[in-house]
């Protein structure tokens, strides 16, 4: 049987579609960040922009308010990285994605944790955890009291990568900041019981509802697992089959929207480590092949990236006065952009502007120009 190519524009229409990037959604922000598994947060204010570039008329105070009665949580789970989650998600993700913070724990520190009994260290630290919320370093300071002569750092990282551990408010709040202590799933949400782990099957077709069309190494680098393909294969049935431009097999449901290359695409202004630009082994579908891979990923100072016609094609920086009278939206173009095309930039940026801002002087500036 013959299988249908889609090309990177194919799959660049999917993806925003998914990922709600085509145009606003009606979704309450509960079911939006459930329906993308989680937004990648390792700047805490990271949610508020991912969100309100995809939901219609999303409140920010209203959102940090769901937050602060703990409706969402940020804790470590894809990649071994923090993500902001529905309370109903985050314990049955943790657990399905807890062999990715096992791994990633030895490769960091296994060297320095030799000799202890991480399950009698995890139960030291939920002790401590559940005291009151705390640093990891401060986390790794008190555990040393039980491990003399033990590095502070690899013992706070071995109690973040084995509990369930939760960022606890004030920071994630709207406007808020605060240093990221923490505490457990459990005590925060007030559940001590036993929640199951979301099967892998389930994790896979939620991928591939926000994701898809997608590779098994696809859905390996985002979500930090390995040895997905058996469970591809035992989804395979029910699964419909494509191929990329370059002969990889990506797999799809069924019914999931593909709207094909010559949907139309409004610029859209994202944060740093949004999952829709880092969610997948093939970045074809989003990053423009003009960029070099370091500009965009510079070690740990990524970009806000801004997408025109759907791809990556430069980034975005928002600079404010201390009193937050005035701010200013810089624009740094990657390539070439024309004037149809600025216009749509400067349009979403007066709105990105009043969102961030509200009742400061605005304005837009170029940096940079690729046009010279």
């Amino acid at each position: 049987m013959t299988v249908r190519t889609l090309t990177d524009r194919d799959l660049n229409r999917a993806l925003l579609d998914r990922q709600l990037l085509l145009q606003r959604s009606p979704m309450d922000a509960a079911e939006a960040v459930e329906h993308l598994v989680g937004l990648q947060t390792q700047i805490p204010p990271n949610h508020y922009v991912a969100l309100w570039s995809r939901l219609e008329a999303f409140d920010a105070q209203r959102f940090s308010q769901r937050f602060e009665d703990r409706e969402f949580v940020r804790i470590s789970l894809q990649r071994s990285t923090i993500h902001t989650v529905t309370a109903r998600d985050c314990r049955p993700l943790r657990q399905v994605l807890q062999p990715v913070q096992d791994r990633n724990l030895k490769g960091a520190f296994g060297k320095r944790l030799q000799g202890i009994d991480l399950k009698e260290l995890a139960e030291r630290a939920r002790v401590l955890a559940e005291e009151e919320p705390r640093t990891f370093n401060e986390l790794g300071v008190l555990l040393a009291e039980s491990y003399p002569g033990r590095d502070v750092q690899a013992l706070g990282i071995a109690a973040r990568n084995n509990l369930a551990l939760v960022q606890v408010t004030p920071r994630g709040l709207w406007l808020q900041g605060g240093l990221p202590k923490h505490t457990t799933a459990e005590l925060w949400l007030g559940n001590a019981k036993a929640v199951p782990a979301m099967e892998a099957e389930e994790l896979v077709l939620r991928y591939l509802k926000a994701f898809g069309p997608a590779s098994v190494m696809d859905a390996q680098n985002w979500s930090g697992l390995t040895r997905l393909r058996e469970v591809f294969e035992k989804l395979r049935p029910n699964l419909v089959l494509f191929q990329s431009e370059s002969g990889t097999e990506l797999f799809d449901l069924p019914d999931a929207p593909r709207p094909g290359e010559d949907m139309p695409v409004p610029a859209r202004f994202l944060p740093d480590y949004d999952n829709v630009f880092i969610g997948h082994k093939d970045r074809a579908r989003i990053n423009d092949a003009r960029i070099p891979r370091e500009k965009i990923f510079a070690g740990n100072t990524p970009i806000s990236p801004f997408t025109v016609d759907g791809f990556i094609r430069g980034s975005w920086k928002v600079e404010t006065d201390k009193k937050r009278t005035a701010a200013t939206l810089n624009l740094t173009p990657m390539v070439p952009t024309t004037k149809a095309q600025r216009a749509d930039l400067a349009a979403e940026g007066a709105r990105l502007l009043e969102f961030l801002a509200p009742g400061a002087d605005h304005d837009l500036r170029w940096l940079e120009d690729t046009n010279g």
